[in-house]
């Protein structure tokens, strides 16, 4: 990563009741670059992108997103600010169609901090993008595979027209063919300047996106690094990612 991350988090802290689950987690997203945030089920990686966006009520830490320290913002705040959370059990509205669940994400266009302007999004783009979308367009969410639920998610996500988005676990469950289309998504958004977090458990596909990856394992961030130095670490993936 060169220059100031766009996203920055320092001793990050989370309890859920009186269980402490994330430990002075630290980590950074570069503007363009694409970061995976990795361990087992159960390591702390969904409790990482819901504390970075206020979801979890006790916390504590530094979160800093485009120069505004976002620590103890509301959710819906750090949304408006253009930080986008694609969740692991993505939360589509079942009986709306594929047209009104990305109309409910739509927010105007959005600049970086050095007045470049962010990629703009419109259901039109977002077909271009996925074409399994366009063709279900007016089908009701809840009749959508997996898949496509997964697809619709993301593109509600891109409707708010982030500057950075945290995707959590979007191999999962799906597809290879799906998991080939998100792939080429991801980098795509990368091009185009947007900073990307990365949950997952899938090192085979963080390794055709990702530039760094962070490996999280009971809450404790307990390696980082280049995603190329990772796949050459047998001894780290044994220890913490292997199942």
């Amino acid at each position: 990563m060169t220059g100031e991350p766009l996203l920055a988090v320092e001793s990050l802290c989370a309890w859920y009741g009186g269980a402490q689950i994330l430990f002075d987690v630290a980590l950074s997203v570069g503007r363009g670059e694409v970061v995976a945030l990795m361990g087992r089920n159960g390591a702390g990686k969904s409790t990482t992108m819901k504390t970075i966006m206020g979801l979890v009520g006790r916390r504590r830490g530094t979160v800093r997103f485009a120069d505004r320290d976002i620590s103890r913002l509301e959710p819906y705040r750090i949304a408006r600010l253009g930080l986008g959370f694609t969740p692991e059990d993505r939360r589509i509205f079942a009986d709306l169609t594929v047209l009104e669940n990305l109309d409910i994400g739509r927010q105007p266009p959005r600049r970086f901090a050095d007045g470049m302007p962010a990629p703009a999004w419109t259901p039109e783009r977002l077909f271009a993008l996925f074409p399994n979308l366009a063709e279900r367009q007016h089908n009701l969410g809840g009749e959508m595979s997996g898949g496509e639920q997964q697809m619709l998610t993301v593109g509600r996500t891109l409707m708010g027209n982030p500057l950075a988005v945290l995707l959590d676990e979007p191999s999962e469950g799906v597809a290879p063919i799906i998991v080939e289309q998100m792939a080429d998504t991801i980098l795509k958004l990368k091009e185009q300047g947007l900073a990307i977090l990365l949950s997952e458990q899938n090192i085979q596909f963080a390794e055709l996106v990702c530039d760094r990856a962070y490996v999280l394992e009971k809450g404790h961030i307990r390696w980082q690094g280049a995603m190329a130095e990772l796949l050459r670490n047998d001894d780290v993936q044994r220890t913490f990612l292997t199942m």
